[in-house]
């Protein structure tokens, strides 16, 4: 099992987010779905989207578990439906 923590950060240009665990780069996950599969190869997790979005190990930046792109790009492409673009494009903190 690996030990330490997962960082999640705001979705960048190529509409993905950057996966680390502490300071090693694991990859880009496009959904909640890549990021549990990042995570369960480094042994972070070994359940399901729903443990990864729940839990403590995973610091999210930019939006939580519920932030992916959507498809199409656009300048609300970030946006986490019902909610204005600006509050989670570009920022780094949760």
């Amino acid at each position: 099992m690996a030990v330490g923590s997962a960082i999640v950060e705001a979705p960048g240009e190529s509409g993905g987010r950057r996966v680390y665990l502490d300071d090693r780069f694991l990859g880009t996950a496009y959904s909640l779905h890549e990021l549990t599969l990042l995570l369960r190869r480094v042994e972070l997790v070994g359940g399901d989207e729903l443990d990864v979005a729940e839990s403590s190990l995973v610091e999210w930046y930019g939006g939580g578990p519920e932030v992916w792109p959507r498809q199409g790009g656009g300048r609300d492409c970030w946006a986490v439906p019902g909610e204005p673009a600006s509050l989670v494009r570009g920022t780094r903190g949760a």
